[in-house]
């Protein structure tokens, strides 16, 4: 998918991280878009001719839903023409826009037609008739703003805090060290953890470590796998391939020769 530089609405920016869109109008064409544990949830709207789907489930998506965190490897398959437009969440902010707990969304999406106490089919026949991505981002930003306002949930800044410094570290580095910095205990720290992304700690750190491996990979393609390894924090060669392998399904060997086959 495609980072595009449209600004996040300011009353958004704690909650959005960034907006992406990928579109076809090729009728004979498909879409198989990989995705991997990046440590991000996100709202997506979708008109595909034929319908999207999540494999290999084979679950057929609503055209309007909030995704959750991504463990295992997946795709996005359609047939024909296709649009996509996603506002990409910070961790924690699928639990402000739903009130819900966000374990319930790892590796799963939400239809948001099943939203009680908001008028969502006002914001669906909006997005339908708009014909222009600009306004269509519009219409996804003034979704996120009445489900925030309508599902109002005390923030926890602590927890805010550590997520955004554990993306900065690359998830490298002690967990214990991070908690500190903020002054919870270890058993409270991962509970308020857990509540606010639907991950522990460590399980989120390990996935930041994957997706800083994962963009050296794609950016670095002359790099070695041992290098790789080594700058990503990874005890050795075997073990980042054994956690890039647990992500994607592929070896980091396989995974570059994939992404240079469809440069």
């Amino acid at each position: 998918m495609q980072f595009l530089q449209y600004r996040v609405r300011k009353s958004l920016r704690c909650y959005v991280n960034c907006i992406m869109t990928d579109a076809s109008d090729d009728q004979s064409g498909s879409l198989a878009l990989p995705l991997y544990a990046d440590g991000y949830p996100g709202i997506m709207y979708q008109r595909a001719d034929n319908g999207l789907f999540l494999m290999p489930k084979g679950k057929k998506l609503s055209d309007l839903f909030l995704y959750g965190q991504t463990l295992n490897p997946v795709t996005l398959s359609a047939q024909g023409a296709y649009q996509l437009v996603v506002l990409q969440l910070y961790p924690f902010a699928s639990r402000y826009l739903l009130n819900i707990d966000p374990k319930v969304l790892n590796d799963e999406c939400y239809d948001l037609h099943h939203l009680k106490g908001i008028s969502i089919e006002e914001f669906y026949e909006r997005l339908k008739t708009a014909n222009d991505l600009p306004t269509q981002i519009e219409i996804m930003s003034d979704l996120a703003e009445a489900l925030l306002s309508t599902h109002t949930v005390k923030q926890d800044d602590r927890i805010q805090s550590t997520i955004h410094q554990i993306i900065q570290n690359r998830g490298l580095g002690r967990i214990s060290e991070i908690r500190d910095q903020v002054y919870l205990t270890e058993r409270t720290f991962e509970r308020s953890f857990m509540n606010e992304v639907g991950l522990t700690p460590k399980q989120f750190a390990k996935i930041i470590q994957f997706q800083s491996s994962l963009e050296k990979i794609e950016n670095v393609g002359s790099e070695r796998f041992t290098d790789i390894a080594f700058d990503c924090g990874y005890a050795d060669q075997s073990h980042f391939i054994r956690v890039f392998k647990s992500y994607t399904g592929l070896s980091p060997k396989q995974y570059r020769l994939q992404a240079l086959q469809h440069s």
